[in-house]
C-alpha cells in the first residue's frame, strides 16, 4: 500500500484553478521529491494532504485513509513541517515542542526529544520571541523528529538553517528511510533534493509535468536543478 496516493486532484479557489489533475504516489520507506516555484501549487497539494483544504475533485489518501474526511486519525501517524514557522512568543521552545508532541496524543518519547535537541543545537529554556527564523525552524523540526512518525510532510524544512545543520538534516532523512519511514520533501536546494530523494515529481501551474524515479528522470549527466530549469523555460 502507497503512503501517499493523490489521484486527479484538482482545487479551486473562485476562478482560479489552483490544481488541476494533479496525480503522485510516494511508497513506504521512499524520500519523494516534491519541486516546483512559489504559486505553482506545492502548498496547496499539501494542505489537502494534511486536511486543511478539501479537493473540489479527485481523492486524496494517506495509509489508504481519506485525507479529509479521516485528518484527526491520520494525524497521528504523520509529521509536519513547514517552510515559515510561526510561534508563541511566550513560551520556549521546548514547551512548544512539547505542545507539538502532546497533539498527536502518543507518549513523548523523552530521549529521542533530547537527541534532536542536541543534533540541532537548539536551547529549548528560551523564549520563542528570542528565536532567529532558523531557531524557530528547529523546533518545528525537533518537534517533528522526535515524533517517531510514519510519513513526514517538510515543506522547505531547511530554510535559515546555517550549512552545517542542513547536513545534520540530510543525516537525519537518510536515518529515517533505513528505518521505512516516508518523506515528502518539498525543496527549493536542489542539490539536498538530489542527494535524498528516491523519486521526484515536477508541479508547474497546478499540473504535474514530470515525475518518477530520480535515477530515471535524470538520465546520464543530468542534474535535478538543469532538469527543473528546462522543465520550467518550456523545453
Amino acid at each position: 500500500m502507497s503512503t501517499i496516493q493523490i489521484v486527479n486532484l484538482t482545487k479551486n479557489f473562485g476562478k482560479f484553478t489552483a490544481l488541476n489533475g494533479v496525480n503522485m504516489t510516494v511508497k513506504q520507506g521512499e524520500v519523494h521529491a516534491f519541486l516546483g516555484p512559489n504559486g505553482a501549487g506545492k502548498t496547496t497539494t499539501i494542505r489537502c494532504l494534511l486536511g486543511i483544504l478539501k479537493a473540489d475533485s479527485g481523492t486524496v489518501k494517506l495509509f489508504g485513509g481519506d485525507a479529509w474526511r479521516d485528518a484527526v486519525e491520520l494525524h497521528k501517524r504523520l509529521a509536519y513541517v513547514p517552510g515559515d514557522v510561526n510561534l508563541w512568543d511566550n513560551l520556549t521552545g521546548g514547551e512548544v515542542i512539547d505542545l507539538f508532541l502532546s497533539l498527536r496524543g502518543i507518549a513523548v518519547d523523552r530521549s529521542r526529544r533530547s537527541d534532536f535537541l542536541d543534533r540541532f543545537e537548539l536551547d529549548p529554556s528560551k523564549k520563542c520571541r528570542t528565536y532567529s527564523k532558523g531557531n524557530r525552524q528547529k523546533v518545528a523540526l525537533v518537534a517533528a523528529l522526535s515524533a517517531n512518525a510514519e510519513l513526514y510532510i517538510l515543506d522547505e524544512p531547511t530554510s535559515g538553517l546555517d550549512p552545517l545543520l542542513e547536513k545534520v538534516f540530510q543525516d537525519c532523512i537518510i536515518e529515517l528511510k533505513k528505518q521505512g519511514k516516508s518523506v515528502l520533501l518539498s525543496s527549493h536546494i536542489m542539490s539536498e533534493v538530489e542527494k535524498l530523494a528516491d523519486s521526484v515529481s515536477i508541479i508547474k501551474d497546478g499540473r504535474i509535468v514530470l515525475a518518477g524515479a530520480m535515477n530515471e528522470v535524470l538520465g546520464k549527466g543530468t542534474t535535478l536543478e538543469e532538469l527543473f530549469l528546462s522543465e520550467y523555460a518550456g523545453r
